[in-house]
């Protein structure tokens, strides 16, 4: 799917992911792993086109943070193994 963005888009997607993984790179310091990242940035990446209630907005926002955990943890992978060198 990564492939078939405009390259527009996948260039904002690599350089956002590249600046979550180096964040998650380290942890350690800054306590921000790929799972605390996700929940702060999922509700502002991914919405439902319509307004739905609170429990509807809960799982779409859980899924999306699963999805924003997953693309941040094999960002490398996903957006090219020298993501690094965007630093």
């Amino acid at each position: 799917l990564v492939k078939q963005l405009p390259e527009a888009n996948l260039i904002l997607l690599r350089h956002l992911f590249g600046v979550l993984h180096h964040i998650e790179q380290n942890s350690g310091v800054n306590q921000m792993n790929a799972f605390n990242l996700a929940l702060c940035i999922a509700p502002n990446m991914l919405w439902l086109p319509s307004p739905t209630g609170p429990e509807e907005e809960s799982r779409s926002t859980k899924k999306v943070a699963l999805l924003v955990q997953f693309l941040i943890e094999n960002s490398g992978e996903i957006f090219g193994g020298d993501i690094a060198s965007l630093f």
